[in-house]
């Protein structure tokens, strides 16, 4: 499979934290997708950026939070991410540059 533009639409960036490194000794990646995006367009987007099977696909969504900014109100933005579920044997290294 080669990968189009819409997988990388899909999937913006990997969530690099305390939490996820743990979730990450089960098997699983995180990463901050489209708010918009399916979990079948998820599971796609991986397996074909990556190369690896995909057992499963968790999703949140992170409401915004309001903010002041120089005394003005203002309001981050809503973030979905995915925990993605690795079938045995397969990895993604998300940590290269830290």
């Amino acid at each position: 499979m080669s990968a189009k533009a819409e997988h990388y639409d899909v999937i913006r960036k990997p969530i690099v934290t305390e939490k996820t490194t743990m979730a990450s000794e089960n098997g699983a990646v995180v990463f901050e997708v489209d708010i918009a995006a399916n979990k079948p367009q998820i599971k796609e987007a991986v397996e074909t950026l990556f190369g690896v099977k995909v057992k499963a696909v968790n999703t949140t969504i992170t409401k915004g939070k309001v903010k002041r900014f120089r005394g003005q109100l203002g309001r981050r933005r809503d973030v979905k991410k995915a925990y993605v579920t690795l079938v045995e044997g397969n990895t993604i290294d998300v940590t290269t540059g830290l």
